[in-house]
This record gives structure tokens, sequence and C-alpha cells, in this order.
């Protein structure tokens, strides 16, 4: 099968799995909402437009309700019935939506960076914290609950300015000449981020009663969401997994080395600094609205590279669907059990066994 062919087939089934998980989980809770209820709800949402042709045919349709009573009006209606209790109506938009898109949102955006980090250290250890980017975001978070800061977007705008600036120092501490060594990048991350970590055990010595606080962000959670957070993160996961979808065929090439890459034509130090500069945004932006949540972008590329391969034209979009199908699934275990978890604990607690079954099966090696 071509690889067109294949990536529209994998990618359609992916898609498919993710709406199905989101209209399963938005059923799920203290109050359960049938699905068709969550569906019209949903529909409801999406409306279609209709035309009300008053005036021209003579014959309103009968779904619409005429807007003027000469000339063409536009309404928008669904073709549904949408008789949703008006209880189950608010609680599926307001409460469980906003927290279920957002888990998507973060699924796909740690997915496809872990693709691309895997990718491009060769390393399947990789993953979308090994140049700092969570310990930069853990540390201004963790610096605005204990601190008496006043920053703009809270205590999102401190942890996503916090990710980026970790990950801009690493790579200056990494780059000379010009250029910008993987594994002098690689080392540079390690010592970011031990850096880091004392630096945040050193302010929750001082947390006081901010303590709970801050140990509940960097365990990773999705509570508390709302359709700002979606808002504010959607545009940047979508811009920055297109951006990375374009280099997918020059990461391809690095693989083989960065001389090879080089003598094919690839402008290497260039291609290095956008998959680094948009793979620690796409990072920050999610790990700024969710806390530290791990395993997601170090297992999907693992799985999804086994099943479709390792050329990222392909294994860039499924892993990101995929990694949105995950976190949702994981997420609704996290706040449905008998007493609400953080999704962190749910994606180690499920990701480091399948790891270890991996390494036991020998599938997981070196790219």
């Amino acid at each position: 099968m071509e690889r067109g062919a294949r990536t529209v087939l994998w990618c359609t089934g992916l898609s498919l799995a993710l709406v199905t998980s989101v209209l399963a989980s938005a059923t799920i809770g203290p109050v359960r909402i049938p699905v068709e209820v969550v569906a019209k709800v949903v529909l409801d949402a999406v409306s279609v437009p209709t035309l009300d042709l008053v005036g021209g045919s003579g014959k309103p349709t009968a779904a619409a309700v005429p807007i003027t009573q000469v000339g063409i009006g536009v309404e928008f209606v669904s073709p549904f019935d949408l008789s949703a209790p008006e209880t189950s109506r608010v609680i599926v938009t307001q409460l469980r939506l906003p927290r279920i898109v957002l888990a998507a949102i973060v699924g796909f955006s740690l997915a496809a960076a872990g693709t691309v980090m895997q990718g491009f250290f060769r390393n399947p250890m990789a993953d979308p914290s090994i140049i700092g980017v969570s310990s930069g975001a853990a540390a201004g978070a963790v610096a605005f609950i204990v601190f008496p800061l006043t920053v703009p977007f809270g205590l999102q705008g401190m942890a996503f300015g916090g990710a980026l600036a970790a990950a801009f120092l690493v790579y200056l501490l990494a780059t000379e000449g010009g250029r910008t060594p993987v594994a002098t990048l690689l080392l540079a991350g390690i010592a970011i981020q031990t850096f880091l970590g004392a630096m945040i055990s050193f302010m929750l010595l001082q947390a006081g009663w901010q303590l709970q606080e801050a140990v509940y962000w960097l365990m990773g959670h999705l509570h508390s969401s709302s359709w700002d957070e979606v808002v504010a993160t959607l545009p940047v996961a979508l811009l920055a997994f297109c951006m990375l979808a374009a280099y997918a065929r020059d990461l391809n090439v690095l693989l083989l080395g960065e001389e090879d890459a080089h003598s094919l034509g690839i402008e290497v130090e260039r291609t290095k600094r956008v998959l680094l500069g948009v793979a620690s945004v796409i990072t920050a932006g999610a790990v700024a609205v969710a806390g530290v949540i791990g395993f997601v972008g170090l297992i999907v590329p693992h799985v999804m590279r086994l099943l479709v391969g390792p050329d990222h034209r392909i294994l860039l979009p499924t892993s990101a669907l995929a990694g949105a199908v995950f976190l949702v699934v994981t997420d609704t275990v996290a706040r449905t059990g008998p007493a609400e978890l953080p999704v962190g604990i749910v994606t180690a607690a499920l990701g480091a066994p399948f790891f270890i079954y991996l390494l036991r099966r020998r599938e997981v090696h070196a790219l």
C-alpha cells in the first residue's frame, strides 16, 4: 500500500477512535449521561446552516423558521432532535467536555513532541522533557505558587515562560561556533534538569501551606479545565504541529546522520534549531496547562513506530492522534475511580509496566 493511502487509513481510524473516546468519556462520571444525549449536545453546539427560502419558491423548508418574511434568511439549525435535559447539557458542555478536549490537545502535543525528540536524538529514551522543558515549566509554576508573584497569564504564563527559558538555556550551553552537537545538547539538558530539580526541591521546602497545591501540579492534572485553556492551547498545538509536519522528511534524513543529511541538501543546523524550538513550544503549551505528565511522549511514539514504521511523514500524525486518544482514556480512568487522581500518576502507572514489557520483548532499540 502506498504511503499516502496508509497515512489516510491510519489517521482516519485514529480520528474515529478519538471521537469515540471523547463521546464515551463524556458519558462517564458521578452522573451517568447516555451517549445519545451527549451526541445531541455536541450536535447542538455544531448545528449546520439551513437556508430558509421565503419568497423564493414560496415554500419555506420544514426545518427552518423564517428570519424575514421576504427574501432569503439563514438560520443555524440542526436536522436532529436535540431535546437534551438542561442539567445534562450543562454537565457535558461546562464540566466534562473542556477537560476531555484539553486532555486530547495535551496528549496530541506531548506525543508529537516525543516523536520529534526520539527522531532528533536517534534515541528511544528521548521524550519531550529531555531538553529541560518540563523542568523549566515546573520551576516556573512552583515559583508562582510558593512566592507572591504577579505575572501576565498567571500560573500558566509562568510555566510557559519557564519552559521556553530552560530550553533556550540548554540550546545556548550546547551551541558553540554555530554548531549544536546532539550529544552536547543531551548532556546540557540533563545538567539543567538536575539544577532545576534542586531549585524545585528548595522552593517546596519553603512552600508552607501551598505545598499541597505545588505537589499536585507537579503530578500532572487536568482538574478544573476550562474552555479558556482550550482556546489558548489549541492554536499553539495546531500551528506547532503543522511546522513539525513540514519538517518530517528532513527528520527522516537526519536519522542517517548529520554528514549524510548535509550531503543530501539538508541545512542541518537550521533544521535542528527549528525542530528544537517548535518541539519546545508545543511541549511548553501542554505542560503549562496540565503540569508534568510523563510517559505520553515516550510510550506512544514507540508503539506507533512498531505499527506504522519509522517514516516520520506517517509516524508524526499517527503518534499525535494516538497520544490524544491515550490521554483522553487515561484521564477518564483518573477521574472516575474511587478517588480522583492526577492523570500523571495514571499515565506513569500504565506506561512503566508497558515499557518494561517492550524491553523484555526487545522491541525498544536504537533508531
